[in-house]
């Protein structure tokens, strides 16, 4: 009873968000940020990752964004990995990619309902996370976004001080289907390298159904290499917003 009680609460607050552009099921982002007042939640009750001989149950994913006004939003975001065999983490689940930062639009474009394009950049703290993901680092990314009738493009670029205390640079571009579809297949590739000769590559193929004006539903598939180990992870969820304020 209490957990159709939930639902039927999310539902409602859904009905009574603004209009929502799901950036979820991407590890980059959009040059976009929450109005004045508004929370966005992204979340990812339930996934898949697999790197190398580990297997995780990603549960759950989540973004929480809020806009602060000025064209400036506060973003926190974590993730619980949780071993599917006790081999991938001998202490149990793991707290990771937990960050805080400020996204700040640097000029408003097409995103913005404007012409051209959008800009923004997203600076941060990485925070400390559980079982061997320890230490703190920041986070910097550089974002252009461009829309058109026919599809959506983001790029990013940024640098990363890991918990390792190793520098990272990434490379992401995100290709989404017309804005004007209820249903529009998207892809994401990304590459990460830092100094100690870590490497990632992946592509991610999905889709975003906009259900609801306000609320929208992702699922993406995510394979590459991580280190030369293969990587693979399913991903779903759903985006949604609310008004605290005006």
């Amino acid at each position: 009873m209490k957990s159709a009680w939930r639902f039927m609460v999310v539902c409602m607050l859904a009905l009574l968000a603004d209009e929502t552009f799901a950036y979820r099921p991407f590890d980059s982002t959009d040059a976009g940020v929450a109005d004045e007042g508004e929370f966005e939640l992204e979340f990812g009750p339930l996934g898949y990752l697999r790197e190398g001989g580990d297997k995780f149950l990603v549960a759950p994913a989540t973004v929480l964004n809020l806009g602060i006004g000025h064209d400036r939003e506060v973003v926190l975001e974590s993730a619980l990995l949780n071993p599917i065999d006790h081999s991938a983490s001998g202490s149990g689940s793991i707290l990771d990619d937990t960050m805080l930062t400020l996204k700040q639009v640097l000029r408003r474009g097409s995103l913005q309902d404007g012409s051209g394009v959008s800009v923004a950049a997203e600076c941060g703290v990485l925070l400390p996370g559980t079982n061997g993901v320890n230490g703190t680092g920041g986070i910097c990314t550089g974002i252009v976004s461009q829309r058109w009738d026919a599809a959506t493009v983001h790029l990013n670029g940024g640098i990363e001080f890991t918990r390792e205390h190793n520098w990272e640079r990434s490379l992401g571009i995100i290709v989404e289907g017309s804005d004007k579809w209820k249903v529009r297949p998207v892809i994401e590739l990304l590459t990460q390298r830092d100094n100690a000769g870590s490497d990632l590559s992946s592509e991610l193929v999905g889709a975003i159904w906009r259900a609801h004006e306000n609320l929208s539903f992702d699922f993406g598939l995510r394979s590459g290499r991580i280190d030369g180990e293969p990587l693979f992870e399913v991903r779903a969820g759903l985006t949604w917003a609310v008004q605290l304020w005006r």
